[in-house]
């Protein structure tokens, strides 16, 4: 679903929206190679995992902690709340402005939080874990801030419209620093059951570290799916104000489910998993059949999430097995239309092979179906199952997890343009951020290292021009499913060293 955004103040030191050279970059006529060529550089995902984590880390707001490892970033938004009586310092800027917007960066925390616990091991491997620990953390201190009352939920800080006609620092702003908020006579249900699911994710990874800080998650976790479930509407509903920039045009059905089967994964109660089978059929759980995954459609995510009961042989899942297996169905028509094996219902490609969905911001996209695909490759290899497509019947976990790395090193460099789509790696990346003026060719004065940008076009072309920030702006849910898949592709980088190319494990 496109955000349908107004042009964006993306060209901040928080942001990678916008570029300094204005410089139209065509595709090369040859072809990248994805197997094992000599002369293309194998990428460093250990690095590409490290910087992404570094990026949270420019795109906080609030009192900046003393190991902020980012030092051009200082102080910002640290009387947000005041005017509303409310303390809502903190928190993510979503991108290239400094509006926090509720419903993104909620998504952002729950993807950071699924990545950890399917690959926690990879990112400890990696030296990272701390780190997303840390990114994590950021987000839900201030979801917990931020759901003030049982019903009341802080939707919104600052005013899009301001805030992107008016460029300057995070830690200068003059703009705007109203609050929004819904409660049961303003309802957003979409919003705080994404909220639900990204507490509920990340205290399962906290539960072992920090389990009085996991209860707390929990609590507010459960309260807030309540108060979507009784109070029903769309956030964009009852908030004008986030209309033209993040509307829920999914609606809220999606996130409820997402938010039960979570709930249900990090509690182990059934009450939860029954709510996502009796409303399988009403909330089109096991009826949309969905070629994206993005903050917005979670359909797919959910959907995978079902398949993993029936994977493990988890018990209450046998007991609703009937109900999973549509959703499972629904999950492998997603992975199947990926691989381009889904009879004709596909997802496009690039000539460099690039998964295409749309032009605005196209990999959010590529990145989040790279994380579906690494972690549906685990969960096949671990019940020793394949994926069933169409065009064919029984794919290995080895083609899923091949089809996610090509889509990292896409956006590390191995693409037609040789160009990193993440800020500050590789030799060539996108020249983005902020300089005094907006008109200004110069490059950044400061490098917004682990920024994964909008990406190119569906002809592989990308125009590296601060006021295209369809392609040039990065957004926290960008780069957020990329720390797992870069984990994971670290992981398996010795194994593929000692064989002297690609080993197609899962």
């Amino acid at each position: 679903m496109s955000r349908g955004r107004v042009r964006r103040a993306a060209g901040s030191p928080v942001a990678a929206a916008a570029a300094a050279a204005l410089v139209l970059l065509q595709a090369a006529a040859l072809a990248l190679s994805l197997g094992c060529d000599a002369a293309a550089a194998e990428p460093d995902y250990r690095e590409a995992l490290s910087k992404s984590l570094l990026y949270f880390e420019a795109q906080r707001s609030g009192r900046l902690p003393y190991n902020q490892r980012v030092r051009w970033r200082g102080h910002s938004g640290i009387t947000d709340g005041l005017q509303q009586g409310v303390d809502l310092v903190g928190g993510y800027y979503d991108a290239g402005d400094h509006v926090k917007f509720g419903l993104p960066m909620a998504f952002t925390v729950t993807m950071l939080s699924w990545g950890a616990i399917e690959f926690g091991d990879d990112i400890a491997a990696a030296g990272e874990w701390q780190h997303t620990l840390e990114a994590i953390k950021w987000g839900t201190d201030y979801f917990i801030k931020a759901h003030t009352e049982p019903f009341v939920y802080w939707a919104e800080v600052g005013d899009g419209d301001t805030d992107h006609y008016c460029w300057q620092r995070p830690e200068d702003m003059t703009t705007s620093r109203k609050a929004y908020r819904v409660d049961k006579d303003n309802p957003g249900s979409d919003l705080v059951a994404e909220t639900a699911a990204a507490l509920a994710a990340a205290a399962i990874v906290f539960r072992a570290s920090n389990p009085h800080y996991s209860h707390i998650l929990l609590h507010h976790a459960q309260q807030l799916f309540e108060f979507g479930d009784r109070y029903r509407g769309n956030y964009d509903g009852s908030i004008a104000e986030v209309r033209s920039f993040y509307a829920s045009v999914s609606g809220y059905r999606d996130e409820l489910l997402w938010a039960a089967f979570w709930l249900h994964r990090a509690t182990g109660k059934e009450e939860f998993l029954r709510y996502a089978v009796d409303k399988a059929d009403c909330f089109g759980g096991v009826g949309w059949a969905m070629t994206e995954f993005s903050w917005d459609v979670k359909y797919a995510g959910l959907q995978v999430l079902a398949s993993k009961l029936l994977l493990d042989g988890d018990p209450q899942g046998e007991r609703h097995r009937v109900v999973l297996e549509q959703y499972r169905a629904k999950a492998e028509h997603y992975l199947c239309a990926c691989l381009r094996l889904n009879n004709g219902s596909n997802v496009d490609r690039s000539p460099g092979g690039m998964l295409y969905v749309r032009q605005w911001n196209n990999l959010q996209y590529a990145s989040s179906a790279a994380f579906l695909l690494t972690v549906y490759s685990r969960y096949l290899a671990g019940a020793g199952a394949r994926l069933r497509c169409p065009d064919a019947p029984a794919v290995p976990p080895s083609e899923l997890l091949a089809l996610a790395r090509s889509q990292a090193d896409y956006i590390l460099g191995r693409n037609p343009l040789r160009l990193s789509y993440m800020v500050g790696y590789g030799p060539r990346f996108p020249a983005q951020g902020f300089d005094h003026w907006y008109a200004s060719k110069r490059p950044n004065p400061n490098v917004l290292t682990g920024a994964i940008v909008g990406g190119p076009n569906c002809r592989d072309e990308f125009r590296d021009d601060r006021a295209n920030y369809v392609q040039t702006e990065a957004c926290t849910y960008n780069t957020a499913p990329m720390v797992a898949v870069f984990a994971r592709l670290h992981n398996l980088s010795a194994a593929e060293e000692e064989e002297g190319c690609r080993p197609g494990t899962a």
